[in-house]
């Protein structure tokens, strides 16, 4: 499969990111065993769980002592993207056996997800689609798990000095940024980030948990007017098309009976 061309593209698309990636891995290892967690711990929690978002908003929490149903609720609606995007997945490899399927919801992410929507927008099996996510999600993983790893085994010899947590900060800004590419994107960000500041003052970082939720409202929201507005249209241009039918045909028998007059 590493020959295939679809394999090379995927891993093309995804070295776009990989310093971004890459960078936030890093950030993500220190921060793990600068918080308390053992070396062996943090990379066993690495690959695991594999969900670089979900590691970073529930170490705050495990720092504060906060309750355990309190770190399960966070790290599930951090996560709650991953729902929509299975679904998605759903259309392009639903003819896999449930456990390939489940490989490969494990190996998948969001920008892996943007990467094969832009180059596979028919949401149908196609050629090329294995080899392509193949190749973004080993390249994406390896670009994740190595400088995590890294981070980890080398946390206690780096200074927080260094400034890696704005540096962590530049590469999901980064990432983020490469990611909006529609209006809803950039609504849902502005409400997450403005929910963000003004919860800021929670306790227990519960800001970010306001945050997802107001963002995911706000997707949810946007794309079902955005969905309603659509029908409308459609209505509209459907009733105008036919009043313009029955006009026509009135008009057409109006000039038959004038001119079958005598």
């Amino acid at each position: 499969m590493m020959k295939e061309p679809y394999y090379k593209l995927g891993v093309s698309d995804m070295m776009g990111t990989g310093i971004g990636i890459a960078a936030w891995g890093l950030v993500t290892g220190v921060a793990m065993v600068k918080s308390g967690l053992s070396v062996p711990l943090s990379i066993f929690m690495s690959l695991l769980i594999y969900a670089g978002s979900a590691q970073l908003a529930v170490l705050p929490l495990l720092v504060a002592g906060a309750p355990l149903w309190v770190i399960w609720l966070t790290a599930i609606c951090v996560n709650l993207r991953f729902v929509i995007f299975s679904q998605m997945w759903r259309s392009y490899f639903h003819e896999f056996p449930r456990n390939k399927r489940l490989l490969l919801g494990y190996f998948s992410g969001d920008v892996i997800f943007v990467g094969f929507m832009k180059r596979f927008p028919d949401a149908k099996p196609a050629p090329g689609q294995v080899a392509y996510f193949s190749g973004a999600a080993s390249t994406n993983w390896m670009m994740w798990q190595i400088p995590s790893v890294a981070g980890m085994l080398l946390a206690n010899a780096i200074p927080l000095s260094w400034g890696l947590g704005f540096a962590g900060v530049l590469a999901l800004l980064g990432i983020l940024l490469s990611m909006i590419n529609d209006r809803f994107t950039v609504l849902a960000t502005a409400v997450a980030g403005t929910a963000a500041i003004a919860a800021f003052a929670l306790p227990l970082k519960m800001n970010i948990l306001v945050a997802v939720v107001a963002a995911v409202a706000a997707g949810l929201m946007f794309e079902s007017a955005d969905r309603h507005m659509k029908r409308m249209k459609l209505r509209q241009t459907a009733e105008a098309k036919l009043k313009e039918e029955v006009n026509a045909a009135e008009s057409t028998a109006a000039n038959e009976s004038e001119e079958r007059r005598p």
